[in-house]
């Protein structure tokens, strides 16, 4: 059976993590590590279904504590480092956090984080850059007794704001069997080679970027890990290393698409890119798959789980598509009131997964309100044709995409109304030649204000102390009103369509970087 800890007796010695500063773990010294920390999990958090979270920076420490948590019955919650302190107490209030682990760079904002959840120091495990510390170094590094795998539980916001976690029921299998799972997985996006070598440049605490990586180790590949994002850097990580697959969001894409012409061979190593998280653009698709070959496999879904792929030979007969069901998955498109629309008619995306199902934790309406029978929505809009194959229409109506991040306009205009110099908000996504979108927020001021561009920035500056650098509006623009409707709920769709298109008459030009989003 192929998993991570088979490798770890049959190839001790095989590179496992290649960290962001060049340190290499092996596959051996690796399960040692998680072999003491899953034994120092037993007896900090003994109760089955307890969580634990993780505040750290991509690289190895966050893998080995993944792996290590996943191998008991817990819930692991991976919390975004750019988030402000009240966010991070909040999601740590919600999962009743039992531990959190982070690095001495995040220790700081990690107590602020806990004195005002209002939990015990003692919750917090500073770990080096191998996931452990004195104490966890003096457990055994043998396997730990027999149990049942954990699962993962990341927060999603949604258009009221509050981050909520998707949670599901814990698997009653042992991580070894799950890792089955993992390999069929990577069969279907040919990245089931032996001796691969896997690329990870997204931020691991979203859903995607962590779950590839650990995927990559139960197949017994290396695990290349770059700190952030950056094209010139990941073309030289790909030639050094010969990468044969990697997870790229559209923004990267394009980015990479740069230096074609300057790296002709850059990505002739790659058997494997998957992609999600934003729609691709058709031309930037078209363009990587002629410089890397037909190697470009999607899948449509988001943190509740995913609903469909499509290879490149598909995509190639039937441009725009984001493909068909996934095994075990059953997809229906719905009018507003419920019923099954016939292929071709556009209404509202609902899937279902074979496995267990999912809920919002502590949010039963939230749940409720997504559900018809055992399928859910993310909201997007679409239609199937008569073979099965899903297109996208459009996405959530309120949520921005800026470079593969969803960022939600309810929990800004909720911090923009704190402020007392403003009476009202609308916060929407403006075109951007770069980034897909940025943020823009549109105001009324509660007094006449005589330099609007003064106030924007220090709006700006006190956002940040408020919600993570990356949602703080990027753009600022101060109205004497905006539109509601007779029963007062905001008509963003009117705010949204006029921002969208004036940035259309102005060419569509790109706004400043959020470099943050993209660490």
């Amino acid at each position: 059976m192929r998993n991570f800890h088979a490798y770890a007796e049959v190839a001790p010695d095989r590179p496992a993590v290649v960290d962001p500063t060049g340190a290499v773990t092996s596959f051996g010294a690796l399960a040692a590590q998680v072999d003491r920390l899953t034994r120092f999990l037993s007896d900090r958090v003994p109760t089955r279904g307890a969580s634990v979270c993780v505040l750290l920076p991509n690289g190895g420490a966050l893998l080995t504590v993944q792996r290590a948590v996943l191998r008991r019955p817990l819930y692991l919650t991976a919390i975004n480092w750019h988030y402000a302190a009240a966010e991070i107490a909040y999601v740590l209030r919600d999962c009743d956090a039992e531990l959190i682990f982070t690095d001495t760079d995040h220790l700081e904002l990690v107590r602020a984080a806990v004195t005002l959840a209002d939990l015990p120091d003692d919750r917090i495990v500073v770990v080096d850059e191998t996931g452990g510390n004195e104490t966890i170094a003096a457990y055994p590094a043998t396997p730990p007794e027999p149990s049942t795998g954990g699962s993962r539980m990341l927060y999603t916001s949604g258009t009221t704001g509050k981050p909520k976690g998707v949670r599901r029921a814990l698997p009653a299998a042992s991580p070894e069997r799950l890792a089955a799972a993992v390999v069929e997985r990577a069969e279907l996006y040919g990245a089931a080679h032996e001796h691969g070598r896997y690329l990870s440049v997204a931020p691991m605490y979203h859903a995607a970027p962590s779950a590839y990586a650990d995927q990559a180790l139960d197949v017994g590949h290396t695990v290349v890990i770059l700190s952030r994002w950056d094209a010139e850097s990941a073309l030289k990580v790909i030639e050094r290393w010969q990468i044969t697959w990697t997870y790229l969001v559209p923004l990267m894409m394009r980015d990479l698409l740069e230096y074609k012409d300057s790296h002709p061979a850059g990505l002739r190593s790659l058997r494997s890119i998957v992609h999600t998280a934003a729609p691709c653009p058709p031309s930037v698709k078209r363009a990587m798959i002629e410089w890397a070959g037909p190697v470009l496999n999607e899948i449509y879904g988001g943190t509740e789980g995913s609903a469909t792929f499509i290879s490149t030979p598909e995509w190639l007969r039937r441009p725009g598509s984001v493909g068909r069901a996934r095994k075990g998955v059953t997809i229906t498109v719905r009018a507003e009131g419920g019923a099954v629309l016939p292929h071709g008619e556009i209404g509202l995306i609902y899937f279902a997964n074979a496995g267990a199902p999912f809920e919002y934790h502590h949010a039963e309406d939230k749940t409720r309100s997504t559900r018809i029978g055992n399928q859910a929505t993310l909201g997007d809009i679409g239609y199937l044709d008569a073979e099965g194959y899903l297109y996208l229409c459009d996405r959530t109506a309120d949520t921005i995409i800026s470079g593969g991040v969803n960022i939600y306009p309810a929990e800004i205009e909720h911090a923009l109304l704190e402020l007392p110099e403003i009476r009202s908000a609308c916060v929407v996504g403006r075109p951007d030649s770069r980034w897909g979108e940025s943020v823009h927020a549109v105001l009324v001021a509660a007094d006449r204000v005589a330099d609007t561009e003064a106030l924007a920035i220090e709006i700006a500056a006190r956002l940040r102390t408020k919600i993570a650098g990356y949602k703080v509006p990027r753009t600022f623009e101060f109205v004497t009103e905006l539109p509601f409707s007779a029963v007062g709920k905001l008509l963003r769709r009117e705010v949204r369509d006029r921002v969208i298109a004036e940035a259309g008459n102005e060419g569509g030009a790109g706004t400043e970087s959020a470099d943050e989003a993209r660490e």
